[in-house]
């Protein structure tokens, strides 16, 4: 580990990436793991979407954030979360997360950045892996 406390480097490794319902930080990334900070617009939503093998864990920092999951009888459930309030995505389980108001997520997750289905979209990316 380097002295400014990255495995491959310090805070010039960070890239945001935007996106059409607002944009993600990805400040850590290697090989076993990938942490970043989403910031979604207020009424914006992310692709109802699942991983084929990416498996994921959010924090809620800000905000509101409505989360779509589905649960172990493949059911997707709605539910409604705030600051300090966490969740799991295992790999497989179609999601969703939509803001209520600006919101600010951490999520940390193996580093499968492309793993990605996504079953509806309203920016128009079914099918694509697009940013």
């Amino acid at each position: 580990m380097s002295a400014s406390g990255g495995a491959t480097g310090g805070r010039s490794d960070a890239r945001q990436v935007p996106k059409p319902w607002g944009h993600e930080l990805i400040w850590a990334l290697t090989e076993r793991y990938c942490g970043k900070l989403l910031v979604i617009e207020t009424g914006r939503r992310l692709s109802l979407q699942r991983h084929a093998v990416k498996d994921e864990s959010i924090l809620v920092l800000s905000g509101r954030l409505r989360l779509f999951l589905e649960d172990d009888e493949g059911t997707v459930r709605e539910e409604e979360l705030g600051p300090g309030e966490h969740r799991r995505v295992a790999t497989g389980r179609i999601h969703r997360y939509e803001s209520i108001e600006r919101c600010e997520l951490v999520e940390i997750s193996t580093p499968e950045l492309d793993d990605v289905e996504r079953l509806e979209d309203d920016f128009g990316r079914e099918g694509t892996s697009e940013p």
